[in-house]
């Protein structure tokens, strides 16, 4: 399972004193600590895929960050969270293509987005960028 190898990952990060690394480990496993308990609140398991959005979600938000740093011109900080955002992707499974997503869309009898969503969500969640999908569900419409 991913968390486990978060865990020690962490435990390395400690062992080496790699403050950065440390810093973004953190906040991930506060993360993955929160939306386990909001599971275990509706009687269910934290899976992978859930963490696997965790970590897209803090891409997304160290993505923002960095960009604001850039405006503010602090080289220091960029640095810091490319190399976060670097660790993070890590841990993400290889996501599908965009060819892969047209090809699973054309597969699929009903291509609504309705359908073509929950496809995806139930099927690919955690594989894919559901903005990827909307995407390739437009151009093909």
């Amino acid at each position: 399972m991913i968390e486990e190898q978060i865990k020690k990952a962490n435990i390395q990060a400690m062992k080496d004193k790699d403050t950065v690394a440390r810093a973004f480990y953190s906040v991930l496993m506060n993360k993955i600590m929160l939306e386990k308990i909001n599971k275990r609140e509706k009687g269910e398991e934290l899976t992978d895929a859930d963490i696997s959005n965790i970590i897209q979600k803090m891409i997304k938000e160290l993505a923002d960050e960095k960009e604001n740093y850039q405006k503010a011109n602090h080289i220091e900080e960029v640095e810091k969270l490319t190399r976060q955002m670097e660790i993070a992707k890590t841990y993400l499974p290889k996501m599908m293509t965009k060819e892969e997503i047209k090809k699973e869309i054309l597969s699929l009898s009903d291509k609504s987005i309705g359908v073509v969503m929950k496809h995806f969500k139930q099927n690919f969640n955690g594989k894919v960028d559901m903005r990827l999908v909307q995407e390739v569900l437009k151009e093909l419409s």
